[in-house]
């Protein structure tokens, strides 16, 4: 069964970075870090930075873990701001916030 594919979500970063104070940008660089930071979470990012837009459906397949572990790293990694999700109706599509990892890169050329 083929995975819906459709136009990724939305942006959600209000703020690029631009403007951020040395604490903020520490804090915003470790909860991306800690979300990164189980190999399962490392895992369902590859695969959304495969797409070029919103994946429904088939994470959990790639992934090869339960729905609803899927589901927590999910959570975890929406939480840091890392992937967003949509809901299509039963479905949530999810997709990587691009800016957002921009923005870690960035942080992380600072260090």
């Amino acid at each position: 069964m083929k995975a819906a594919v459709k136009l990724c979500c939305p942006p959600a970063l209000k703020n690029e970075g631009k403007g951020l104070r040395v604490k903020d940008a520490d804090r915003s660089l470790a909860a991306m870090a800690k979300a990164l930071g189980h190999p399962a979470r490392v895992k369902i990012v590859r695969h959304l930075a495969k797409a070029e837009s919103c994946i429904c459906g088939d994470i959990v397949l790639k992934v090869g873990l339960a729905q609803a572990t899927v589901s927590q790293h999910l959570k975890v990694l929406k939480a840091a701001g890392l992937v967003r999700g949509t809901v299509s109706g039963p479905a949530t599509c999810y997709c990587l916030d691009r800016p957002v990892f921009s923005l870690f890169a960035t942080l992380l050329k600072g260090i």
